[in-house]
């Protein structure tokens, strides 16, 4: 029988809502799960101090804008930028997420990159769009994304959020569709959802 190389004698836990505890997962936990066939393809979800919390799930607009936009981006500066869409970002041994695009530097393989390392993390909300604006910012601002964007399905109107300082962002934009986007680490990402054919 398979078993994880080093089990813990007694699973550390979270505390929830109500007060009961639940067991707290690492990254490196999940990922022998995965190998071992636990969770199939169709499991989407991403870790939270130990809490693992299902992804919402995606329509067809969602899928068109981030494909639009990763394959508008990937060409781009290839010798400098790396672009893919839901890549894992392990934030600590306890929490990863799994944006709809992440921008991070060639120099990097996306294992090792870790929050400060990021140069941008988009998020395309449909069903999510509270959870992204809210709960999402914080845990990115927290674990030191320096900029991060919630672009509103329907509409294409994208929040930016910018100058990270004590956890948490200073600036933090409401743009249309109309207006050129300029990622600050990446400024040759340059885009105007607008023209994009979704």
């Amino acid at each position: 029988m398979d078993t994880f190389a080093q089990v813990p004698t007694e699973r550390r836990t979270t505390q929830a809502a109500e007060g009961l505890p639940r067991w707290r997962w690492t990254t490196e936990e999940l990922v022998r799960l995965k190998q071992l066939g636990v969770f199939g393809d169709m499991d989407r979800f991403e870790l939270f101090d130990g809490e693992i919390v299902p992804m919402s799930p995606v329509g067809r607009r969602h899928v068109m804008i981030a494909d639009r936009i990763g394959e508008r981006w990937v060409i781009v500066d290839p010798a400098n930028l790396r672009v893919g869409e839901e890549k894992q970002v392990n934030l600590t041994d306890t929490s990863y997420v799994k944006p709809d695009i992440l921008v991070w530097p060639t120099s990097m393989k996306v294992p090792d990159v870790r929050g400060p390392d990021v140069l941008l993390v988009v998020e395309v909300a449909e069903s999510s769009l509270t959870k992204d604006r809210v709960f999402k910012r914080r845990v990115y601002a927290a674990y030191g994304v320096r900029e991060y964007w919630v672009i509103e399905a329907e509409t294409l109107t994208t929040r930016v959020h910018t100058d990270l300082a004590n956890g948490d962002y200073m600036t933090v934009k409401d743009l249309p569709a109309t207006v050129q986007l300029v990622p600050t680490l990446a400024p040759s990402l340059a885009i105007r959802l607008a023209d994009l054919d979704v």
